[in-house]
């Protein structure tokens, strides 16, 4: 529990601050966010905000793990290594994306080919590395390795686990929207992850996690991470994390899953991004097949602010519909383990 804290308040700290010191920085440099001419019209203003902000989360969360390794009894794991190995990609994949943005003042940044490869090269080497030297359980799971569990040959699972960090990393990107949204809805998320990796270690016979508590701690330092940022993030915003951030927070969500066997539960813990990608698929959807768009404009935050709502109500509305998904999903990984015949439950605690 010490190692999580320290996790989280130093990865919080070198956010919080790392942040302020970075905006002067990147103003001074001209590295400013085109905004699409085609987006809400509020959002004009918002042009020449700083971006690439997401370098101060990824290098937190970094900075937090490593201080609560320095205790002697905190050991650096395969698991770690390989997650955050992870992140660090695809940070860069959208840290070179963003850069593009900046360079041609517009907003169109790696090409569509481009950043999928990139995805793909940083989902795949996590795969295969999870797979054959962190010697993974290649299952598809709920909320544990049990009866239940999909098995899968290892080619199989790898491809499975490219996808999740296909699909998770850019559904992150596309909710990255409105000012906080990205970054507050993923504090909500990684703390998630705390209680399930924390859990974990601390019912090894119910559950078969290698390395829960290393992951656990990865979650607190990306939690901190993100709401160190959010300080700053916050409606108006004094900078954005860009593709640099999104793509690394939704990597670190993907990968946390994975490793932790609750590949099939992220969709609920990160409902908020599920619903903001379905929007988009809907809305490309109806218009190609029938000339109509359901939506004023997508992604969902979108569609809400142009129906009248401010941004800071469909802010706080949506952070409201992601935490009670997160609740929910924490509600069901605990009900799973209620129904454990391993568990014995002294009569009268419920």
């Amino acid at each position: 529990m010490i190692a999580l804290l320290i996790a989280a308040s130093s990865a919080m700290f070198v956010s919080l601050v790392g942040t302020r010191y970075l905006i002067p920085w990147l103003q001074a440099r001209g590295v400013g966010q085109p905004i699409r001419l085609d987006g809400p019209r509020g959002h004009i203003t918002k042009a020449g905000t700083p971006t690439m902000g997401g370098v101060a989360v990824v290098a937190a969360a970094v900075v937090g793990y490593v201080v609560s390794h320095l205790r002697a009894e905190t050991v650096i794991t395969r698991s770690g290594i390989v997650l955050l190995a992870a992140v660090c990609g695809a940070g860069l994949v959208g840290l070179a994306d963003d850069w593009i943005k900046v360079s041609r003042e517009r907003n169109l940044g790696l090409n569509k080919r481009a950043k999928l490869i990139g995805l793909i090269a940083v989902g795949t080497g996590f795969a295969v590395a999870s797979a054959w030297w962190v010697n993974l359980d290649t299952a598809v799971a709920f909320t544990r390795l049990d009866g239940n569990a999909l098995r899968v040959p290892a080619a199989v699972w790898i491809l499975w686990a490219v996808i999740i960090v296909l699909g998770t990393s850019n559904a992150v990107n596309l909710t990255d929207g409105l000012d906080g949204l990205a970054a507050g809805a993923a504090a909500v998320a990684f703390a998630a992850f705390v209680v399930v990796g924390y859990w974990a270690f601390r019912h090894p016979i119910s559950y078969d996690v290698k390395h829960p508590l290393d992951l656990a701690i990865i979650a607190a330092a990306m939690a901190g991470a993100c709401a160190g940022f959010l300080w700053w993030n916050a409606p108006p915003a004094r900078i954005f994390m860009g593709d640099t951030g999104s793509l690394a927070i939704g990597t670190a969500m993907a990968g946390l899953a994975m490793l932790l066997h609750v590949d099939l539960l992220l969709p609920v813990i990160g409902g908020l991004y599920v619903i903001e990608t379905a929007s988009v698929i809907i809305q490309v959807g109806s218009f190609r097949l029938f000339g109509r768009r359901l939506f004023r404009m997508a992604p969902m935050h979108h569609h809400l602010e142009l129906g009248g709502w401010p941004e800071t109500t469909v802010l706080i509305r949506l952070w409201v519909v992601n935490s009670l998904l997160v609740a929910l999903a924490l509600g069901m990984y605990y009900a799973d383990f209620l129904s454990l015949d391993l568990v014995e439950i002294p009569a009268g605690s419920l």
